[in-house]
């Protein structure tokens, strides 16, 4: 098991000030593999003195100086991939394989796709040809609370992390309490690529403390969080008393419509997405609106594709899908399954339970509905595990309303080879981001959401936007 309590601030690793031990289990076998110290209001204080105190120093960093910087992190990130991979599938449950691909990768791409569009941005500039004596200068919001989730814990810190550094702020982490492994190591190499003292500091701990203390404290300038829409709005309300910035990644309920004319492959890549990371995404297609004239062979696909999707531990090498985060997940998705057959949906593949000859570990059988309606709780609620909700339809409009019902706006599909009816699609579905017949968006694209999934916008240009301010200079002198 291990053991590593301290916290880094101020460029050193430091002792807590006090002891408050919380255990880290791995889903896969339900055993603690780590134990870390859940940060105090004096260890929160610390650490944002300490990012306040490097911020004038760091916001005067030539830019240039600020992405070298983060190019040497990336290579050091790349050497340390397979310690990554390891960290991240004992602590959260993603497989070996898929740990050391999607999971290590997403840092990677995050971090160089910053690089890329912080060398073409224009973070001084006159305003036009209009106004010669008009600059107009994009600098540092200043010290920026960053909080992170358990689910693609590289994912988030490297696109909240890359943006601030390059942006010029100063930042102090806080990775969720179910997997800090892997921030504790990406502060190691924060340290090795030489970052100043107090540009980057991290302090464990949950939301209820070291979370909150961030998001109240008077002298945090941003708050930018992944995580829950119920937790966002309580961090919103939190933040407005001292009128933070509030940057917020939260939940979704994705449609991936598929249309009659859909390529041959659209369910099965549906299913298989859904089932990616064990459904624990917050971009994931949970529902599956199908057009009536190919619902019967679509849902025999479905459930098809599901049942030969294998479970299995973490540790083992191979295509299969691992545990849930923890057992307090793995309640809540049993109850939302149990509570789907209530209802009355058509359980097609799947059930309540651990998948056959798996006794322990929060594992979850890969779950199909078929006939949901919109109103259903399967329909309306994220479950974020291995739950997919098929929905008929039978006309564009009905599929658009369908889509659009729902308080989350993050990511919506759709499948179909008339490219006029994709391009209509596209500018009518109420989400932030929308992809087509299986291609995903580019790199330095920017991720986020409308209506309760959030606001703000993360990656590429966009990404360090959000950690930037607009100063807008009247009568700049010629030099």
């Amino acid at each position: 098991m291990i053991e590593k309590r301290d916290f880094y601030i101020n460029g050193q690793w430091v002792a807590p000030s006090q002891a408050n031990d919380f255990e880290v289990i791995d889903p896969s076998t339900e055993e603690a593999c780590a134990v870390i110290t859940i940060g105090s209001e004096a260890d929160t204080n610390a650490a944002v003195a300490a990012a306040k105190a490097a911020l004038p120093g760091w916001i005067a960093t030539p830019v240039q100086e600020r992405i070298a910087l983060v190019e040497k992190l990336v290579e050091i990130y790349s050497k340390r991939g397979e310690d990554m991979a390891q960290a991240m599938s004992l602590e959260m449950g993603a497989p070996i394989d898929m740990a050391r691909s999607q999971q290590v990768g997403a840092g990677s791409y995050h971090l160089q796709n910053f690089i890329r569009a912080a060398k073409a941005y224009e973070f001084d500039a006159p305003l036009g040809d209009h106004a010669p004596n008009d600059r107009i200068i994009h600098e540092a919001v200043g010290v920026a609370g960053l909080i992170t989730p358990w689910n693609w814990p590289m994912n988030q810190v490297t696109l909240k992390v890359g943006a601030a550094a390059i942006a010029g702020c100063t930042m102090v982490l806080k990775p969720s309490e179910q997997s800090p492994l892997n921030a504790m190591l990406f502060a190691e190499m924060m340290d090795e690529a030489g970052f100043p003292a107090g540009v980057f500091n991290l302090v464990n701990g949950d939301g209820v403390g070291v979370g909150s203390q961030l998001t109240a404290h008077p002298d945090v300038d941003m708050i930018s969080f992944t995580g829950s829409t119920r937790a966002g709005i309580a961090i919103s309300k939190s933040a407005a008393e001292t009128l933070k910035k509030v940057h917020l990644e939260l939940g979704g309920k994705g449609a991936n419509v598929i249309f009659d004319d859909a390529d041959e492959k659209a369910v099965k890549r549906g299913v298989l997405h859904m089932m990616n990371n064990t459904g624990q995404s917050c971009n994931a297609p949970s529902r599956m609106l199908v057009q009536k004239g190919i619902y019967d062979q679509a849902v025999a696909t479905a459930a098809e594709v599901a049942s030969k999707i294998t479970v299995g531990p973490a540790s083992a090498e191979g295509r299969h899908i691992g545990p849930v985060v923890n057992e307090l997940q793995w309640t809540k998705i049993q109850d939302l399954i149990q509570q789907g057959i209530d209802e009355g949906a058509k359980l097609v593949a799947g059930g309540t339970g651990r998948p056959e000859g798996l006794n322990k570990g929060f594992y979850v059988k890969p779950t199909v509905f078929a006939d949901v309606n919109n109103q259903m709780v399967v329909a309306r609620e994220e479950i974020f595990g291995p739950v997919l909700s098929i929905i008929p339809f039978e006309t564009e409009e009905e599929a658009v309303q369908i889509a659009n019902d729902t308080p989350y706006g993050l990511t919506n599909y759709v499948q179909t080879q008339d490219g006029a009816r994709a391009n209509r699609m596209a500018r009518v579905l109420r989400s932030g981001m929308v992809e087509m017949n299986g291609k995903s968006r580019s790199a330095g694209s920017p991720f986020g959401g409308m209506k309760q999934s959030g606001n703000g916008r993360e990656g590429g240009s966009w990404g360090l936007e959000d950690f930037l301010e607009v100063k807008a200079v009247g009568g700049w002198a010629a030099e």
